[in-house]
């Protein structure tokens, strides 16, 4: 796949000509399905059920401002709660609402997290609970098919809804905020029973979490190729990857990733001791006791996911079979901020344990080849650059994985007195994807360099033997002193392929 920040969809490209479809209905739309409407590989259909849920939605909405009290509607925002709209302003009221709160400061996002953020709030205005006019579904949907997308800005949320971001898509949406990509939909007539029902979301926090977590997830799969290839360069042992090790200890992670590997090198279930070391470094030892804690936290994450982006979670929420409008915290996002967290944090141990293996490639007691695979021209140094370049990259992983979930912040004259901070865990987490990608990068190029010198070539029959054949015919073999960048460059961007490799060996 692409890089997170990347749009997949060419310039000049018809989305809308693509057979591909994800069914809305507000109650059933996965990460994957997220990742596909933001590529444009996939075009949006709203469930006919779901928009009948939203009308209803929009018709008891409209019957309640106009007879009590609801907040943002017939009242203020924030501090501002208590003081009532008059009913001659309206009218203007949602506009002032969109145009006051659309202060979004920092970066143009990139077009693919901003369709991402389109594709959640799309879905989630379709679970009926944001009491908010049909026809900006439509807008939206026609804009993921045809790749327009609004021009959002990186910073404005707090974790408590991407209020400054989706108040831009508004203004879009009115007429008063500029498009990029294709012709932009028709503006929309918002008004004062529009405006909060449309911002009161975490969709760009949410789209942003699920490319990062797409990504992520699976280059740690990726990882653990490029670490089969590692293992097989040094002779490591198979033994930490024993079925009976792992029944002992039964996490679910770890034993999947022990399955996994034995796959990959064709090891047996019950290996026999090696005849030479009698165990292997921490990089291919505790691998399974690594990466599986990665995986469980990816699975962790994707739940969280699946229920915030098929959540009817605005404030107020409406309920037609009540007539009701229920003001409530359910905006906050504790459980993504903290999962996210975690997962960042288990991603980076997996990020850590490359550099231990690359440590280990460089060492002539495991691969009995000159330091830092290095030719034969005397003092010559190899890849020992490749560890200060992968510990400087794994340096901005452990930036990255400090929690976000520990800022705090009063805003609003104290009435909104704590944040979660989950939209800097999820830039965060999309931020970890590039520099995690150059670690192992730095661990193929080094792993691959290993098995040529020693002339090993792996069984091209096996996961492993396919992935090396596949790295043979990208990365350059002379072993002179040379820089080593481009090398880098190409073996990071191999990875997704290795991804698929990994994905294979699910049998």
């Amino acid at each position: 796949m692409s890089p997170s920040g990347a749009s997949a969809v060419p310039s000049g490209s018809a989305p809308s000509a693509r057979s591909a479809t994800v069914s809305l209905d507000g109650s059933a739309l996965a990460v994957e399905d997220v990742v596909r409407l933001a590529d444009g590989i996939a075009r949006p259909v709203p469930e006919a059920h779901a928009v009948r849920r939203m009308e209803r939605s929009w018709d008891a909405a409209r019957q309640i401002a106009a007879t009590g009290r609801v907040y943002g509607r017939s009242t203020g925002v924030g501090a501002n709660r208590n003081e009532d709209v008059p009913t001659e302003a309206a009218a203007g009221h949602g506009l002032r609402l969109l145009r006051s709160h659309a202060g979004a400061i920092g970066e143009q996002l990139p077009a693919r997290q901003v369709r991402a953020m389109l594709a959640v709030r799309t879905n989630q205005l379709l679970a009926g609970g944001a009491g908010l006019r049909p026809g900006v579904v439509t807008a939206l949907c026609e804009a993921l098919e045809t790749g327009a997308h609004p021009v959002v800005n990186e910073f404005g949320s707090v974790g408590t809804g991407d209020i400054a971001a989706l108040a831009q898509v508004g203004l879009a949406l009115a007429g008063e905020h500029p498009w990029r990509g294709a012709a932009a939909p028709e503006p929309q007539p918002l008004d004062n029973n529009d405006a909060l029902a449309l911002i009161s979301s975490n969709a760009l926090t949410l789209g942003q979490s699920a490319l990062a977590l797409h990504e992520l997830r699976g280059l740690v799969g990726a990882t653990q190729v490029v670490a089969a290839l590692s293992l097989l360069a040094v002779d490591g042992s198979h033994e930490a990857y024993a079925t009976p090790v792992h029944a002992a200890r039964p996490h679910r992670g770890s034993t999947e990733v022990a399955r996994r590997m034995r796959e990959l090198i064709g090891a047996a279930d019950r290996p026999t001791p090696p005849l030479g070391r009698i165990q292997d470094p921490y990089g291919l030892r505790c691998l399974p006791q690594i990466h599986g804690p990665a995986h469980d936290a990816a699975d962790a994450l994707e739940q969280v996911l699946a229920v915030e982006i098929n959540a009817a979670a605005e404030n107020p929420l409406i309920v037609p079979d009540d007539l009701a409008a229920y003001h409530h915290g359910g905006f906050y996002q504790a459980q993504l901020a903290l999962a996210l967290d975690h997962f960042r944090l288990a991603v980076t141990q997996v990020a850590r344990l490359s550099t231990s293996r690359l440590s280990t490639l460089n060492e002539p007691a495991y691969t009995r080849l000159r330091p830092f695979l290095a030719d034969q021209e005397p003092a010559s140094s190899g890849v020992m650059i490749l560890e200060y370049a992968a510990g400087a990259a794994l340096g901005d992983l452990r930036a990255f994985s400090a929690p976000a979930s520990l800022g705090h912040a009063v805003l609003s004259r104290g009435v909104e007195e704590q944040a979660s901070f989950a939209s800097l865990a999820a830039r965060q987490t999309l931020r970890a994807c590039g520099a995690y990608r150059l670690v192992v990068g730095c661990e193929l190029v080094a792993a691959v360099r290993a098995l040529r010198q020693r002339d090993l070539r792996p069984d091209p029959g096996l996961p492993a033997g396919r992935a090396f054949v596949l790295a043979e015919s990208v990365l350059d073999a002379d072993p002179a002193d040379r820089p080593l960048t481009d090398d880098v460059a190409r073996a990071a961007a191999l990875l997704d392929r290795f991804t698929d490799i990994w994905r294979g060996s699910t049998s």
